[in-house]
């Protein structure tokens, strides 16, 4: 079921069946990004073309290549492009080329205003393990082997959303300060979120906090409890804090089924999850919100050391495409031939090479011309 749905958005002009006309935006971005959009690229025209249905892409900088272009992360032209679209398909951004920590604007910058404008509050990252790639897993098989995880992480809010500066001169040096700030309001509506998508998997929540320390994560589990309670009684909730999660997502990660929890935290247990199945370049993620385009991408940076050598893993971006298809335009039949596809030419063996081992590998371009034929 497509998380619009959960929101009571109205899809039924998306219904089976029905040509489908919609916008669509490449944010290819930096490094690695511009070759694993291009062969998303190719899946959704192949998508397309199989199905009847028309997609009209534009294309916009975001990141580095944005600051090289217009001295801005998130220009105002690509930020209008997007408003425009149904959905927003991004690469990734930043390299050492924009590391200056004293620069006016970071690419990071870029990621954070898109959330921001357009109200993009939930992360969504499903983290499962491919019966074809256990043996790639850098955890023993009995450990990963079945894993299927859905974090929900809150995108817009917390300690990279709140105030923020620095004060010099003082009598102990430079003094640099965040501050971690979540409302109700924000609270519940990432909960509700997490607790539909759980309703309709193994009925179980778990939530991660660190409420033995920080207020504002005592009001996300009294608020999470209020929501649960009221609204999903049929859905088990638990509470874990962060500390305990970190060990617990590597140790007995098949206990847990959708995870929520706050920015930060989710950031950091997201990026510990990615090595379940063994890469990065395996896993996609969409960030929702308002009526309105989401944006979908995949898990991993920009990976500046291995740009333009034609190697990078393109199956997390494509992957993404498949979540853009379910969530933006209700396209599950199509959602679903990406991902039947993408399974197919695993369990063909095919493998690029962060997940070859020191077996035989084929390139970003080879793996992506591979997806397009399994989808016949």
């Amino acid at each position: 079921m497509s998380l619009w749905q959960y929101q009571k958005v109205d899809v039924s002009q998306h219904a089976k069946g029905v040509m489908v006309d919609a916008q669509l935006v490449i944010l290819a971005g930096d490094g690695i990004g511009p070759e694993v959009a291009a062969e998303a690229r190719k899946v959704l025209e192949r998508i397309a073309a199989k199905f009847g249905h028309h997609f009209q892409f534009s294309e916009g900088l975001i990141g580095g290549c944005a600051i090289d272009a217009t001295g801005e992360a998130l220009p105002d032209s690509t930020l209008d492009m997007c408003r425009a679209a149904q959905g927003i398909l991004l690469g990734a951004v930043g390299g050492p080329k924009w590391d200056n920590p004293n620069a006016k604007t970071r690419p990071e910058a870029g990621l954070l205003n898109i959330r921001k404008e357009l109200g993009l509050f939930a992360n969504l990252r499903p983290i499962t393990v491919s019966r074809h790639l256990v043996s790639a897993a850098p955890l023993k098989q009995e450990i990963v082997e079945g894993v299927d995880i859905l974090f929900f992480r809150e995108l817009t809010g917390g300690l990279y959303f709140g105030e923020s500066g620095k004060k010099t001169g003082g009598p102990h040096g430079d003094v640099a300060y965040n501050t971690m700030i979540y409302s109700e309001h924000e609270v519940e509506r990432i909960v509700r979120m997490a607790g539909a998508a759980a309703r309709n998997r193994r009925k179980k929540v778990t939530s991660v906090d660190k409420a033995n320390v920080l207020e504002v994560s005592r009001l996300w589990r009294r608020v999470t409890e209020r929501v649960m309670t009221n609204e999903f009684p049929d859905v088990q909730l638990e509470h874990v804090l962060i500390d305990a999660m970190a060990m617990h997502l590597i140790s007995r990660p098949k206990s847990f089924d959708v995870v929520v929890t706050e920015n930060l935290f989710g950031d950091i247990l997201t990026d510990e999850g990615s090595m379940l199945p063994g890469s990065m370049g395996l896993l996609p993620s969409a960030s929702l919100g308002t009526p309105g385009p989401g944006l979908y991408e995949p898990i991993h940076g920009s990976a500046p050391d291995i740009a333009g050598k034609g190697i990078a893993n393109p199956l997390a971006t494509i992957l993404a495409s498949a979540m853009l298809l379910r969530h933006s335009l209700s396209l599950e039949t199509e959602a679903k031939a990406i991902e039947t596809a993408v399974d197919a030419v695993l369990a063909a063996g095919h493998r690029t090479k962060d997940i070859a081992g020191t077996g035989p590998h084929v390139s970003t371009v080879e793996m992506g011309q591979l997806v397009l034929e399994a989808i016949g």
